[in-house]
């Protein structure tokens, strides 16, 4: 798992590569915790467009992410997500509560 984030206008992209299992999804909270906590941006974007394989633990990596953002009056939305990881985060249905691009 592979975590770069940067500022494109007013927003935060955290983009994520590689599989968003268990373990991986500890260390991106912790990150994107850590990064957020800095004070909220705008928006924050998630671009999920090089992970491969995402299981439920990247669902909480998610929901926890659009959470704080709301919580903190900002914008959240996920870009990217291939075919694998948008079909989890459907099931969940975390696609009548996230903005998708």
């Amino acid at each position: 798992m592979e975590i770069v984030q940067k500022h494109e206008g007013n927003a935060l992209c955290i983009a994520l590569s590689g599989e968003l299992g268990h373990h991986e999804a500890l260390t991106a909270m912790r990150v994107i915790g850590e990064s957020i906590g800095e004070g909220v941006p705008r928006s924050v974007v998630l671009d999920l467009s090089d992970v491969g394989f995402m299981d439920s633990s990247g669902i909480a990596v998610v929901l926890r992410t659009f959470q704080a953002c709301q919580a903190a009056g900002g914008h959240f939305c996920v870009r990217g997500a291939r075919k694998q990881a948008r079909r989890v985060l459907d099931a969940a249905g975390l696609d009548k509560l996230i903005s998708f691009i």
